[in-house]
């Protein structure tokens, strides 16, 4: 049981926003694409976190757990303040405008596109239902290997063309690379070229040296920060499912790295608060 008395070392600011988090429950059926399904994590542990951390916004992320059956992240929104909750949902070619409009009158502003194993839609796919969110006024996050940022760049720089374009998870090098790493180096190109905000989060689920630190990945949030600070968002990436061998990362040192990743007071608040309420309209 984490200690939930223990305070991060970063106090953070007025409207400080967790960019990315999922709930999980067994009421709700894993849709049959589904990698895996977590153990239950609650909106009420969440926002025990949140408590924890000093989180006053908050960005709920459909898991691809439930595919595009929306009712479980739903739910939690419909349970929090709508000043302090927006959604990202996950469509395909099937989901109707009705859908898209029900999604945002609860508080939706983005469509998620995952592409490893679990995910819903094919690449292919995207810059179609890219269309459908910019129609709508949404934007839209990505998430894949980011080593395959090269042969993937001028796809991701059509998407750009169409909505805001987040990048996921200090860009998700499922094996982290140094700094002057051709994929790396385009992902910073891409990122200050165009349309673009990066989560750095998540250092976890790819970082080959581990906590506490995750060094091989702080690396490389420290130098998107540094490259494009009024594009940069935090999150936790809360309940944290499937970690490397099956130890969940600490909330607090979660929330503590951007102390490295960003060590001035001024580029740390628009991380937290002035980046997120942009683009997510609080």
């Amino acid at each position: 049981m984490a200690d939930m008395s223990r305070r991060p070392r970063l106090k953070a600011p007025a409207g400080t926003t967790d960019t990315h988090m999922h709930i999980y429950d067994k009421r709700f059926p894993t849709a049959s694409t589904a990698a895996f399904t977590p153990p239950d994590a609650s909106l009420e542990d969440y926002l025990a976190v949140c408590e924890q951390l000093g989180i006053e916004r908050t960005v709920f992320v459909q898991a691809t757990t439930y595919g595009t059956d929306h009712r479980c992240m739903l739910e939690a929104m419909a349970a929090m303040d709508p000043q302090r909750a927006r959604g990202i949902a996950i469509i395909d070619p099937s989901t109707t405008d009705e859908d898209l409009k029900r999604f945002a009158n609860a508080g939706v502003c983005g469509i998620r596109f995952q592409m490893f194993p679990g995910g819903v839609v094919s690449w292919d796919m995207l810059e179609p239902l890219a269309k459908r969110a910019k129609a709508i006024g949404w934007h839209v996050i990505l998430q894949f290997d980011g080593r395959e940022f090269p042969q993937r760049q001028e796809q991701i720089k059509r998407l750009a063309a169409i909505t805001t374009v987040v990048l996921d998870h200090t860009g998700k090098f499922i094996e982290p690379v140094p700094v002057d790493h051709p994929a790396f180096q385009t992902m910073l190109r891409v990122l200050t070229g165009g349309d673009f905000y990066a989560k750095v989060s998540g250092p976890y689920e790819t970082s080959k040296v581990g906590a506490p630190n995750y060094d091989d990945v702080s690396v490389l949030a420290k130098e998107l920060v540094r490259a494009a600070p009024d594009r940069i968002l935090w999150a936790a990436n809360w309940p944290q499912v499937n970690p490397p061998g099956g130890i969940r990362p600490d909330n607090v040192q979660m929330l503590d790295l951007l102390l490295d990743w960003a060590p001035d007071e001024a580029t740390r608040k628009k991380i937290l608060v002035d980046n997120p309420a942009r683009l997510y309209r609080f």
